[in-house]
């Protein structure tokens, strides 16, 4: 390792487009990363198109590099071998970090990999086809890092358990949550005329897809015809009746907005591997119902209502209590006093005593 500075190199890809689970996490570790004095913090984009771009999105004083490369072509290359290295287009550095499940080859540097979850292990066929080699790869990246990142220890214990790594090379480094969200006020009359959103309602925040299990959360709704309307804030959702309203990808601001004017968030996934919106909505005072699954219990802390997966009765009375019993100003401050405890310096903290573990 050179002397002095750290030198990182991080997969800046998820930064390019619209931003989701993966794509937040990364801009806000890299923030954190680019503002630590022991750290010189690179990043690399692997795309044909929009590369460039990065530069635009990086931190203040972050540095971009890039090469016109398919990131497909990329990953079949890696999937047979270590070439070609990371090196060839970012130059030496002390630590390479796969930010996005996926670890680049390299010739030098200590790698370090962030799994998010493995939810891909048990539903393969809900890949997209581009996406076909992701389980491969994964594991195959995992075996070749020198330690693996996870957002909670709930995945901690399952990449241990299904990919075969020793639990002495998984690092548990905590999401974070902005500070904003604390400050976060509903939608004034002007937002809500935008974003067509009723002036009460239930609210889910997430991209759609199978393991999101929004139908589950739509028949509890429809079986109770007194619940407010129910908001889909993310992507690729469509209105499958009239008190379902999707807003399409939200803006941080808007998405702040929203998450703040409603009356409960609810998050009834399949597997998560953490569940950032738990801790968000959190933060300003809007009761969260998720389901009982292991990374949701672990992140809400006895501080959401849990409700067993798949069961609709359940769903649907855990959202007519939430409306019938507002939460008591003792309960209020001890979840925002639980989501405080995550914050992204917490995370990149983490993530260096990852880099330094990786290089030892």
């Amino acid at each position: 390792m050179a002397k002095g500075r750290l030198r990182v190199l991080l997969d800046g890809t998820p930064f390019l487009g619209a931003r989701t689970g993966v794509g937040r996490y990364t801009a806000a570790l890299a923030e954190e990363l680019a503002s630590l004095p022991e750290v010189d913090m690179r990043a690399v984009a692997f795309t044909l198109r929009g590369w460039r771009k990065l530069r635009k999105v990086l931190p203040h004083g972050a540095r971009a590099r890039g090469m016109p490369v398919s990131a497909r072509l990329l990953r079949k290359c890696w999937l047979r071998g270590p070439f070609p290295p990371i090196e060839l287009f970012a130059g030496f550095t002390d630590v390479v970090h796969g930010t996005n499940f996926v670890l680049p080859a390299s010739l030098r540097a200590a790698g370090v990999l962030t799994i998010h979850d493995l939810a891909f292990l048990d539903a393969p066929e809900e890949l997209p086809p581009s996406d076909r080699e992701l389980p491969e790869l994964v594991k195959r990246s995992a075996q070749r890092a020198a330690i693996v990142c996870t957002p909670t220890q709930a995945v901690a214990d399952m990449v241990c358990e299904r990919l075969h790594v020793p639990a002495e090379r998984v690092m548990v480094t905590p999401l974070g949550i902005d500070p904003a969200w604390f400050t976060a006020r509903p939608p004034g009359p002007q937002v809500r005329k935008r974003l067509g959103l009723p002036e009460e309602y239930l609210l889910f925040v997430g991209a759609a897809g199978p393991r999101k299990r929004l139908d589950w959360l739509l028949k509890a709704h429809e079986a109770a015809p007194d619940l407010p309307p129910l908001v889909l804030a993310g992507p690729g959702h469509t209105a499958v009746s009239g008190r379902v309203h999707p807003t399409g990808y939200l803006s941080d601001v808007d998405l702040r907005n929203v998450v703040a004017g409603a009356s409960a968030l609810v998050l009834p996934s399949r597997d998560e591997g953490f569940g950032l919106p738990v801790l968000e909505a959190m933060a300003c005072d809007v009761p969260v119902i998720c389901s009982d699954v292991p990374a949701l219990r672990e992140v809400a802390g006895g501080h959401a209502t849990l409700v067993p997966f798949g069961d609709l009765e359940a769903m649907r009375l855990a959202l007519s209590a939430a409306l019938q019993e507002p939460p008591t100003p003792a309960i209020l401050s001890a979840r925002r006093s639980h989501a405080g405890e995550y914050t992204w310096r917490r995370c990149a903290e983490a993530t260096v005593q990852a880099y330094r573990r990786a290089i030892a």
